[in-house]
């Protein structure tokens, strides 16, 4: 009997021994670590931040400096060119513009969902105060207006530089792309644009004719050489200046109807500026009289009226830069 307590004592101490072994062994064995968690472990320690997106640009312009916010939502355009540009970007954020020579091309501006904030060369600061804009773009007939508009709103300057037009309106074109995330469609259009203008230049470089361009302002003539607002006319597409010595100036210089005899052009271009601001004397009633009946440009047929929309109210756009193109192009033999 003594020996049975015996034996069972010595079994449960067994017993207990070999549970305090099995215990000790679990909680000093560290687990090991599988490989899915080292590999989240080394691609979380290698992931970098994510870059800051720009959101504000500094644009240079002729009149300062501005910072302007990228893809503003509130525009205010004083400018056709730009208002063209804009449009063939398909920017949508422009909400108002001067409404009183929208070309008709554009005539969407003129509906009731745009505000019309004045005039070109008087701006209605109040309008465009309640607006409270993102920012203002302005030209030169806008450029006195400058300060006062800065102080309603980041305002920027895009006017052309006409002595060197397609640069300028590139530069213009690419700055308007960047504020509006539009590049990649301002690229397509200019390139086609620069492909025609190409063209254009060796055909009329190739034909070797040359040509005058004037402005008719309700019965007087002006004249635009090379490097003047017209100017591309013969530095871009290739015409060659009957007069190299034109005065270089924004209104042109004045000349007589014995001037255009004198010079006797193959081609007289013509800018009809009396039918877009209403004046009483028609461009072709203007040009076309006996002496000019004298010129070999009349007697060919090679009297050009351009579109005066294109050339004195919007020009330096997308859509209108495109069509001066075309116009030059068809009369050029």
């Amino acid at each position: 009997m003594k020996k049975s307590l015996i034996f069972m004592f010595m079994l449960m101490l067994l017993a207990v021994f070999v549970a305090a072994c099995g215990s000790n062994s679990a909680t000093d064995t560290p687990a090991e670590e599988t490989p899915a968690e080292e590999e989240e472990t080394d691609v979380a320690a290698e992931e970098e931040p994510a870059a800051e997106e720009e959101t504000e640009i500094t644009i240079q312009h002729d009149l300062g400096e501005t910072v302007v916010s990228k893809n503003p939502s509130k525009v205010v355009v004083f400018d056709m060119g730009v208002l063209d540009t804009l449009d063939a970007l398909g920017v949508e954020e422009v909400v108002a513009v001067p409404k009183g020579n929208i070309p008709e091309y554009l005539a969407k501006y003129d509906g009731v969902e745009y505000t019309n904030v004045g005039s070109l060369k008087e701006p209605d600061f109040e309008t465009i105060y309640d607006i409270q804009p993102d920012l203002i773009i302005i030209s030169g007939r806008t450029s006195d207006a400058y300060e006062e508009l800065s102080g309603i709103a980041p305002t920027i300057f895009m006017g052309l530089d006409t002595a060197n037009y397609m640069e300028s309106f590139t530069a213009n074109v690419k700055t308007l792309a960047e504020i509006f995330g539009k590049e990649d469609v301002a690229e397509e259009q200019l390139a086609a644009i620069q492909e025609s203008a190409s063209q254009l230049n060796e055909k009329a470089t190739a034909s070797e004719a040359q040509g005058l361009i004037v402005l008719a302002n309700d019965g007087a003539i002006s004249a635009y050489g090379p490097g003047s607002r017209f100017g591309l006319l013969h530095d871009v597409f290739g015409v060659t200046p009957v007069d190299k010595n034109i005065e270089v100036s924004t209104h042109g210089q004045n000349v007589s109807f014995e001037y255009i005899v004198e010079k006797d052009p193959k081609y007289l271009f013509v800018v009809d500026r009396g039918a877009v601001v209403g004046g009483e004397s028609p461009g072709k009633q203007t040009i076309e009289n006996e002496l000019v009946q004298g010129t070999q440009a009349y007697q060919e047929g090679n009297i050009v009226y351009l579109d005066p929309v294109n050339w004195y109210i919007s020009g330096g756009g997308l859509t209108s830069v495109s069509e001066m193109i075309k116009e030059v192009d068809v009369a050029i033999e």
